[in-house]
């Protein structure tokens, strides 16, 4: 009985045993091709963002090819070709003798000239996936930045709603391309052939170049755009600061290496900017294209009508004031990048943001198409809105000026029943709504910064309601 009670107990406990090496071996087969799936499904999920990413991009890429091919056929490319909105002396496809142009871009449409309509809409084209991949890559980092922040409690408990989800920011980079596909803006330019759309795709890959970190690559791109007009310079500074901030550079000028990266950056700047200059030389054999490009923008010889504010001030100017005010007007351009550089030192991209607004508005000949380059950024300051106080006002001004210039043109020049004064004052009017445009976003974008540090909610001493004023 008890050998029998024993070996009862031995062949339980050795079923219980078998019970448990089964258990354990099914455990082991089993986990390595559940964590191969569970890759495999983490794989299929990282991949499916940029094919959900692509799908909408490719069809918007589409739909802005198909109606551009449909207006090259159109009869109204040749009426779109002479407005003087969307052309200037310096960009536009048919010019007249001595007519400034970079010798790259004519030697470059020396080949293209028979595929000309297909160069101008892959400008565009690049233009949007250049601006669409940056903007993407800029958001990511926001992101992170916000993230940190948000870990290390530098936020006021009553601003969390300032903050920017995940959600908000997914569309953003889409949006900021079918900003610029779809603006009525981009597609006259393109349908008219104007140089401004390879202008805007070279400042474009500058962008992109310099928000995924690459100095050099963001240094021939910028010396490629001020190759083709000088104002982009001006966008150096932008450049510099954010690629400070991806190697962690401080601004400080007591600091060697702040020096010596702007060093860095200069020398491959200027000299890629050599190399161009000489490729022209020997091109042309001559340096006559220098004072006939830089000096035409720079001198402003040509006053034919445009959505700029020179034409019509150095028309009724006596000659021997003229040196004084082109200076004058010149520097606007460049004057404002010294203190919006000191403002928004740790903002960059808001930075390239209002020097393109700066370049198109005071920039000796405009087009709609430099406008339409800016206007692709609104989407990434949507979370702007809530702050901005004249954006109504300002859209309605800015619609209704475009609508007029065709009208009051033709009055003007055709009717013969209107005079300059009518022209110029709508010009002048559109201007005004651009800088009103820009200093709107420039205050909302302050003001969020201020409620970020010291709270959403301000009271004055006295526990009644603060009020925030620019200065």
């Amino acid at each position: 009985v008890c050998f029998s009670a024993r070996s009862m107990a031995t062949t339980a406990y050795l079923l219980s045993i078998t019970e448990n090496v089964k258990y354990y071996l099914l455990i082991f087969l089993v986990t390595p091709f559940a964590l191969i799936k569970k890759k495999q499904k983490q794989k299929k999920q990282t991949r499916a963002l940029p094919v959900k990413m692509a799908a909408p991009l490719t069809l918007l890429l589409l739909v802005a090819v198909t109606v551009r091919a449909a207006l090259f056929r159109s009869c109204l490319t040749e009426l779109i070709a002479e407005r003087v909105e969307v052309v200037s002396p310096l960009t536009a496809w048919k010019r007249g003798k001595g007519a400034p142009a970079t010798p790259l871009i004519i030697y470059l449409f020396h080949f293209l000239v028979d595929y000309a309509e297909v160069t101008f809409m892959l400008a565009d084209v690049i233009t949007a996936v250049a601006l669409y991949m940056a903007v993407a890559d800029y958001n990511k980092q926001v992101f992170r930045k916000q993230k940190y922040a948000l870990e290390a409690d530098r936020y006021p408990l009553d601003c969390l709603e300032l903050i920017r989800s995940p959600k908000e920011m997914y569309y953003i980079p889409l949006k900021v391309a079918m900003f610029y596909l779809l603006n009525p803006f981009t597609i006259l330019c393109c349908v008219a052939k104007s140089t401004c759309g390879l202008n805007n795709a070279i400042i474009a890959l500058f962008i992109l170049t310099t928000i995924k970190g690459s100095v050099l690559l963001s240094a021939i791109f910028l010396s490629l755009a001020t190759y083709q007009s000088i104002y982009p310079l001006t966008l150096c500074a932008p450049a510099l600061l954010y690629l400070m901030q991806r190697q962690y550079i401080p601004v400080n000028f007591r600091r060697f290496s702040f020096w010596w990266f702007i060093a860095q950056y200069a020398f491959m700047y200027l000299g890629s900017l050599f190399v161009l200059v000489c490729l022209s030389f020997f091109l042309l054999g001559s340096w006559d294209y220098l004072p006939s490009v830089y000096g035409f923008i720079l001198s402003v010889p040509d006053l034919t009508p445009n959505i700029g504010l020179f034409w019509y001030f150095f028309a009724e100017m006596f000659e021997h004031f003229r040196l004084f005010f082109l200076c004058v007007f010149q520097i606007n351009v460049f004057f404002y990048t010294i203190p919006l550089s000191v403002k928004l030192k740790e903002h960059p991209v808001f930075l390239i943001f209002m020097q393109l607004a700066v370049i198109s508005i005071f920039k000796s000949y405009p087009t709609v198409g430099d406008i339409a380059l800016y206007m692709a950024f609104i989407p990434v300051w949507n979370h702007l809105h809530r702050f901005l106080r004249n954006i109504f006002l300002v859209s309605c001004v800015l619609l209704a000026c475009s609508a007029l210039f065709p009208v009051l043109w033709h009055l003007w020049i055709y009717a013969g029943s209107a005079n300059s004064n009518f022209y110029y004052a709508i010009t002048l009017l559109f201007n005004v709504a651009q800088i009103l445009l820009v200093s709107d976003y420039f205050y909302a974008f302050l003001r969020r910064e201020h409620h970020l540090t010291y709270g959403l909610y301000l009271k004055r001493k006295d526990g009644s309601e603060a009020t925030l004023v620019l200065k």
